[in-house]
């Protein structure tokens, strides 16, 4: 369907990683997550149609903050 890039702040281990990976995951429409640590960048893959919004409110409700959207 298509590819979102969103660039998160406040990630600094393999927990975050593993963390913001599992809150894009649960949501239906989500096929895969790729997180580069080092620069933040979230690179989430849809398999149909899920809002931006959805996808930033998952990784805030974490403590992670989007500042690119």
């Amino acid at each position: 369907m298509g590819k979102v890039e969103l660039k998160v702040q406040g990630m600094t281990c393999q927990h975050c990683v593993n963390t913001v990976q599992r809150a894009l995951s649960s949501l239906e429409g989500v096929s895969s997550v790729s997180v580069d640590l080092p620069t933040g960048l979230v690179e989430v893959e849809l398999d149909r149609e899920v809002p931006k919004d959805k996808l930033i409110s998952a990784i805030e409700e974490w403590g992670y903050k989007v500042v690119n959207s």
